[in-house]
């Protein structure tokens, strides 16, 4: 069986072949960068001040108080007529450009009221003090942001800055959901015996979204070869990446490996030494010259959602051009002993918490992979080795973080 490491590497090695497209900066939030950006100007373009108040000659106020003639006064967004010559001053608002002769903007709290043309400075002015220089925020011809880096606001904010009204990005993932068995009854519709609400098609579509792709949720096939093939094929034709979930264990009714032979998905794996999620399939379709990468996720509910944490979002990202893929590790203090026995690699719901001695986590409940409560009040996943059993109290150990907010930050969706 193999480890969650050689289960990566190889679900890795066929990511999906997502090009470039050119969006509006205005829907570019959230995705990533497909090409460096570079800038075509000075950001500022000129000097200017950084301050409401008066632009001088710096040598002029070394011996303060003294009074000094206005020329005139600068509003942001237009230059100055008249150069600063000794003994005269400009009225300076926060943004205006520095006009000629000036070399220092004192602050109007550092002034006696203007009265008759005349201001009184009453402190030293240094040198450049309240002046952002041209080219001071970003200059002409610097990579301001790297080909894989995701676009938060401030990130637009600053292509924004450089004049582009469009940028390129990777273009997002269209992921195929589909769930398998006849026990499945979409929420809204009345519960037969026997039956329960799908919710995996519902987890895995936010978590899709979080990893910057498009889900594409094809509902539920019934637990018959014919079914589950017709709708796998549909799935492969229409996505770069397909979930499916439930079908892949050993049970009479598990068709799903079936179906993946008579469409010609080449599978490397069904298993992996994780728990939960150790009956976990992997293939590649082809479709048009594509590799398109097939995901069998188990049908509990937990399992299904840690293995496409650990498996299906570095794919989804990796194929995004991020070059940190993986969710983050975190150190952490158990707060209480939790159990658990050697064997596969553990990754164990725990909540969060930030406290003045340091990080600190207690379990979020039980640890059965039907149990999707205590995965829904995670902040993390409590990282045990196939040789590690649980954690003592006290115990200091590793979480994969799911949920920054424990943390004081924000959710760790795409942009996390």
């Amino acid at each position: 069986m193999l480890s969650i490491a050689q289960a990566l590497a190889r679900v890795l090695s066929t990511p999906p072949t997502l090009e470039a497209e050119r969006v509006p900066l205005a829907q570019a939030y959230g995705r990533v960068l497909a090409h460096d950006v570079r800038a075509a100007i000075d950001v500022p373009g000129w000097d200017n001040s950084a301050m409401d108040g008066y632009a001088v000659r710096a040598a002029d106020t070394a011996s303060p108080p003294v009074s000094l003639r206005i020329n005139e006064t600068i509003g942001a967004g237009s230059f100055g007529v008249f150069e600063v010559l000794p003994g005269t001053a400009s009225a300076i608002m926060t943004g205006a450009p520095m006009p000629r002769g000036a070399d220092a903007v004192v602050m109007v709290e550092r002034t006696d009221a203007a009265r008759e043309g005349v201001v009184r400075v009453d402190v030293t002015a240094a040198l450049g003090e309240h002046v952002r220089p041209r080219g001071g925020d970003v200059a002409e011809g610097e990579v301001v942001l790297r080909a894989g880096e995701h676009l938060k606001p401030s990130r637009v904010g600053l292509i924004a800055s450089l004049g582009h009204a469009s940028v390129a990005v990777v273009r997002r993932p269209v992921v195929a959901i589909l769930s398998t068995g006849d026990e499945i009854v979409q929420p809204g519709e009345p519960l037969g015996d026997g039956q329960i609400y799908s919710s995996n098609n519902f987890a895995l579509a936010g978590y899709v979204l979080e990893a910057g792709g498009v889900p594409l949720d094809l509902g539920n096939a019934a637990d018959t070869l014919p079914a589950i093939r017709d709708a796998l094929q549909r799935a492969i034709a229409l996505a770069d990446v397909v979930l499916t979930t439930g079908g892949v264990s050993v049970g009479v009714f598990d068709f799903v490996k079936e179906a993946y032979a008579e469409l010609g998905v080449d599978v490397d794996f069904w298993r992996v030494a994780i728990k939960p999620g150790k009956p976990l399939a992997y293939g590649v379709a082809h479709r048009d010259g594509r590799a398109v990468p097939v995901f069998g996720l188990p049908g509990n509910p937990v399992s299904c959602v840690v293995t496409f944490l650990q498996f299906v979002r570095p794919v989804l990202m990796s194929a995004q051009g991020v070059a940190a893929p993986y969710l983050p590790l975190v150190s952490a203090r158990a707060l209480e002993r939790i159990p658990e026995h050697p064997g596969r690699t553990k990754l164990l719901r725990v909540a969060l918490e930030q406290t003045p001695d340091g990080l600190v986590f207690r379990s979020a409940g039980r640890q059965s992979s039907g149990v999707l409560k205590a995965m829904a009040h995670s902040h993390g996943l409590l990282v045990r080795e196939a040789d590690q059993g649980g954690v003592e109290a006290g115990e200091l150990a590793q979480v994969q973080l799911l949920d920054a907010s424990a943390l004081g930050g924000e959710q760790l969706g795409f942009g996390g």
